[in-house]
């Protein structure tokens, strides 16, 4: 007989063969119904039982039993059924946070576990970011110089982002300004950010770094050739450097500008260190003076320089004023 069987809600093959005879043979006695399970009378007996329990076996004043209607028993059966499972699966999802209790007790004696992991083939590597962001539980951040997402990209990191957020994840992700200009990205990034992702934007970004809960980083074995696999490491002097090299890169970034900016604009606004060099611009007469002024390094200070002229679109600084004073912007 195909289908589901009743084992699957939870009886076992006695249990099921002593339902499915009261159904058959309503108001009849269980003497001796052992035999007729070929099974021992102990068990009989406790698949009676068990049955009577659930209510899915009715005795009558006279002894007789009968089998509860088919659709009450099922639905009964599936109701426990789904409650013995979910209560299963929140022991499964907490065992997670066994691990920091686990490692205690291997103390300081134990030998130590591998500080770097290095993963070579690319299925494996995302399967170990899906993993790692499935299960962070406080922060991820991410910084990764692509220009645009493919929309199979976007269908994959979608419900995971989502997820995260839900819970009260906090995500950060830095990108290159240029993946603004593919409509696609940009709509899914305005997505995230609507769900409460904090995302900045820079114009020069080589740099990829994933970083989960402060404890885990995940960065290219080799940054110039990213085929040739990643590093996982949770050792905690590298991911402080990872962590700090981000927060450095983040505080010069700008903040993502919105759909609306972008339509009116066709360009990116100023960020307020941006503002800042474009007051520095048209004051200073020296590249060195404007960025000891604002206490940043000259690279940094002609980076957001090269970042304005393109904003306004202008041929060179002093058009760049010009057009900043036209625009109200100093």
């Amino acid at each position: 007989m195909g289908g589901t069987r009743i084992s699957v809600l939870g009886l076992d093959p006695v249990e099921e063969r002593l339902y499915r005879h009261f159904l058959r043979n309503p108001e009849t006695t269980d003497d001796n119904v052992h035999l007729l399970l070929h099974a021992s009378p102990e068990a009989a007996h406790a698949a009676l039982d068990r049955l009577t329990d659930l209510g899915l076996l009715q005795r009558s004043g006279t002894g007789a039993l009968t089998a509860t209607d088919p659709g009450l028993a099922v639905d009964r059966l599936s109701r426990l059924r789904l409650q013995s499972l979910h209560e299963e699966l929140q022991q499964v999802t907490q065992s997670r946070w066994l691990i920091d209790e686990l490692r205690r007790e291997q103390g300081a004696r134990s030998c130590p576990a591998q500080d770097v992991e290095r993963l070579e083939v690319l299925a494996e590597i995302r399967t170990r970011i899906d993993d790692l962001a499935f299960f962070a539980r406080h922060e991820i951040l991410s910084a990764a110089p692509y220009t645009e997402l493919t929309p199979e990209n976007i269908a994959h990191a979608r419900p995971l982002d989502a997820r995260c957020l839900r819970r009260g994840v906090r995500i950060r992700s830095l990108i290159l300004g240029r993946a603004l200009d593919h409509p696609p990205t940009a709509g899914y990034l305005h997505e995230l950010a609507a769900q409460g992702a904090e995302i900045r934007i820079t114009d020069e970004l080589s740099e990829r770094i994933l970083l989960y809960d402060r404890q885990t980083a995940l960065v290219p074995a080799d940054p110039a050739d990213t085929s040739r696999g990643a590093l996982v490491t949770r050792q905690p002097g590298l991911v402080a450097n990872a962590l700090a090299l981000f927060e450095k890169l983040w505080g010069e970034a700008s903040e993502l500008p919105g759909p609306a900016d972008l339509a009116a604009n066709g360009a990116h606004r100023l960020s307020v260190t941006e503002q800042l060099v474009l007051a520095e611009m048209c004051r200073a007469g020296k590249d060195e003076i404007g960025a000891r002024n604002l206490g940043i390094s000259v690279r940094t200070y002609r980076r957001h320089i090269a970042k304005i002229l393109r904003t306004l679109g202008a041929g060179g600084r002093a058009q760049a004023a010009l057009l900043a004073r036209e625009r109200g912007w100093i």
